[in-house]
């Protein structure tokens, strides 16, 4: 099992504060996923760019 990058509460809270829905261990791990996948984009993308900060334009999220 990879590191969790999201805070497993935090998740949890709002997906219970959205819908009265419980949360899956699985769930927890699956943004984790996506918020990695994120990061190493805006990483690649701030090094095509020259850059060693990744900034927010470095990381796309208009499929959301």
């Amino acid at each position: 099992m990879s590191d969790i990058l999201v805070v497993t509460s935090k998740v949890k809270k709002f997906i219970k504060d959205a819908g009265g829905c419980n949360t899956s261990a699985e769930t927890v791990q699956v943004l984790s996923e996506a918020v990695k996948r994120l990061c190493q984009k805006g990483v690649d993308q701030a090094k095509k760019d020259g850059r060693k900060t990744v900034m927010a334009r470095d990381i796309s999220v208009d499929h959301l």
